[in-house]
């Protein structure tokens, strides 16, 4: 999945608007302290941006995994039945406990 993909509309409209209003403080008050404020706000925005983007990248390989391993399990599930399982503990429904020996 490319980034294109992983950024909703809203995302690339904040990181757009964001930009933009950054040039314009860029330009109207020039290189001082407030613009370092500018800078700030601008790096917190495209920081937020970015955790959102990796925590979708990480979600997403989460979910591949979560797949493997329920195919891996279903395809336990139909190779070994609930028959198979019990008949390899060992136990049937039909045997008898054994509780001393016969007649006593």
């Amino acid at each position: 999945m490319n980034a294109r993909n992983r950024f909703d509309p809203w995302s690339l409209l904040v990181i757009l608007f964001t930009l933009a209003l950054f040039l314009i403080a860029l330009f109207t008050k020039g290189i001082t302290h407030d613009l370092l404020l500018e800078a700030g706000v601008f790096l917190v925005s495209v920081k937020l941006i970015l955790m959102g983007y990796k925590n979708s990248a990480s979600n997403d390989s989460i979910q591949q995994k979560l797949d493997e391993i329920r195919s891996a399990v279903q395809q336990l599930g139909l190779t070994h039945g609930p028959d198979s399982v019990m008949q390899s503990t060992g136990s049937r429904s039909d045997a008898r406990p054994a509780s001393g020996p016969p007649g006593g």
